[in-house]
Parts: structure tokens; sequence; C-alpha cells
């Protein structure tokens, strides 16, 4: 596997500090809120509560590592999205609070439905929850991966999630940048389908926190150096292939969370010949807006916006 490779220049005053960062800053991180949240829950707190607390300290600790250790230099500086993203981050949180009580609404009927014509409950509620919230990460990422599979092989999809591949630069804050229908159709075929298996809130909260702390790790700004645990988890170093300009790289790696659909589906990518693009973003896409409002519009004027240039090069 290719090591990142970090800027000239750039890399932090000591050496040992950009391997310690690069090889245990996420499974540290991740490990630590997630061992956190479960400690809060089995204390008794809400398990909304243990997701808020939790997530909080590793959104910092990503933010300070990208200062303290950058991957590229550059991509520390606003590109003139940082407050475009900003807006995204907000509205994210805005359309998953309000979704989120009507998929697990409409999840209880599907599970009160299907229950009496089963012997056997449907979820594993007896299982230790981190055994539970493996189980949720496993299940909720194959809807997922087809979701996002489906969105780059399917043009009108494409216009819904082209808005996320418009990043011109990774950082943890594009883990925000999607278009709110893109949001609700993961929603659908995770939170949903979790919900209707009967995962319980618990579940539901860890698996949220683990996302979301993925999530930002996965964008980050960081020389993440992970080693075996890629063919776990879709982190850093495969996900910065699936935002190249190129559709035969980026056509890869549509894992959330974890690679295991990739390995099955075969669509897991990670040469060992050179690094990640540095240039990334919409090749062909000239006229895809940069502005808040206009990137919410996108999908409704996919015309204006491809009338010059093609999808992506090939």
């Amino acid at each position: 596997m290719a090591d990142a490779a970090v800027d000239p220049g750039s890399a932090p005053s000591s050496p040992r500090l950009e391997g310690a960062v690069a090889q245990l800053g996420f499974p540290v991180v991740m490990g630590a809120v997630v061992a956190g949240a479960i400690l809060l829950i089995h204390a008794g707190y809400d398990p909304a509560l243990a997701f808020v607390a939790a997530q909080l300290p590793a959104f910092a600790a990503v933010i300070l590592l990208e200062r303290l250790c950058p991957y590229h230099r550059d991509w520390n500086r606003s590109h003139g999205d940082l407050w475009v993203d900003v807006r995204h981050l907000v509205t994210i949180t805005a359309v998953i609070a309000l979704i989120d009580p009507l998929l697990r609404a409409a999840g209880l009927v599907v599970l009160a439905w299907l229950s009496p014509c089963l012997s056997l409950g449907l979820w594993p509620s007896g299982w230790p929850l981190p055994a539970q919230l493996v189980l949720a990460l496993v299940v909720a990422e194959l809807g997922q991966y087809w979701v996002h599979r489906l969105q780059h092989e399917t043009p009108w999809l494409w216009r819904i999630h082209a808005l996320h591949h418009s990043a011109p630069r990774l950082y943890w804050l594009n883990a925000a940048r999607f278009h709110p229908l893109d949001i609700g159709l993961n929603a659908v075929a995770a939170i949903f389908v979790l919900v209707a298996l009967g995962a319980g809130p618990a579940v539901l909260a860890l698996w949220l926190l683990v996302n979301s702390i993925h999530g930002i790790f996965q964008h980050c700004n960081i020389p993440v150096r992970i080693g075996p645990l890629n063919w776990i988890f879709s982190m850093a170093e495969l996900h910065r292939w699936h935002h190249s300009r190129l559709t035969r790289e980026s056509n890869t790696n549509y894992g959330q969370t974890l690679a295991v659909w990739d390995v099955v589906f075969g669509t897991r990518f990670l040469p060992k010949d050179r690094e990640p693009p540095r240039d990334i973003g919409l090749a062909g896409l000239p006229n895809f807006p940069m502005t808040y409002l206009a990137q919410l519009a996108s999908p409704f004027r996919w015309s204006r916006i491809t009338a010059v240039g093609s999808r992506k090069t090939s």
C-alpha cells in the first residue's frame, strides 16, 4: 500500500509526531469516542446526549490535527469553499433532525408488521452493544453502498451527488458537503432499514456516531496511514481516489464507512504505485456552481450546468 505523502516543508517539526498522527490518529480517536459513548449509555445517559458528548471532542481533535500535521498544506487554506461548507453543515444537521424521527416511525411500522410473521426477533437485541454496533454498520453499509454506486452510474442520480464531488480540496468539513436529497436517500437506506429490523435507540446513536467521526477522518487533511485497517474502513487513503477527476478512479471505493462491500463487489481501489491526485473536483463541468444556494438548486438546473463540457473525464 502506498504511503500518504506530505508536502515538502509542510511536515511537523517532529517526524515522530507525523508518524504517530498518521497511524494512530484515526483508531485512537474513533476507539476513544465509541468507548466513551458506550460507557455513557451503560451509565444511563440518553443515547442522543452520549452521541453529542462523544462527537464534539472528536471534531476538535481532527481540526487540531489538520493544523499540526497537514497532508497538503494548501488544503488548509480556504478555496472560497469554507463558508459554503459551513452552510451545508447547518443544512445537513437540520435535514437529519427533521427526517430522523419520520424514518424511525416508518421503520417501527414495518417492524410491527413483520414481527408477527417471524418466530424470532429480527434484531439480536440480546447481543452486547459493541456486537450490535458492528452488525448495524455492516447491514446499513450495504444499502448505502448501492445508493452511492448508483449515484455514480445513473445520470439522474449523479446530478444529486455531483455536489459532493465539487469540493476543490479535502478537509474535515467536506463530510457535510452533500445535497439534502443525497442525505435523504442514504438515510432511507440505513436508518429506516435498521429501525425496521429492530435496532434500538442506543444502536442507532452509536451507528450515527461512528459514521460521523469516520466521515470527518475520511475527508480529513491528515496524512492517514492505517495499513491493514484499509480492508475494514473506507478511510482517507481509499476515499481520496474516489474524489479523482478520472471516472475510472472516482467510480470506486463507494463505502461510506466500511470497505467490506467494495471488497465483495470488486470496487475497492488502492494503487500501490502512485499517490492519490491532489487536483480533485469535477472535470468537464465548468458551469457547476460554487455558491451555496446555486448548489442546492443544481439538480434542477442540470441542463444549464451541462451546457458546456461532459460529466467527467474518462
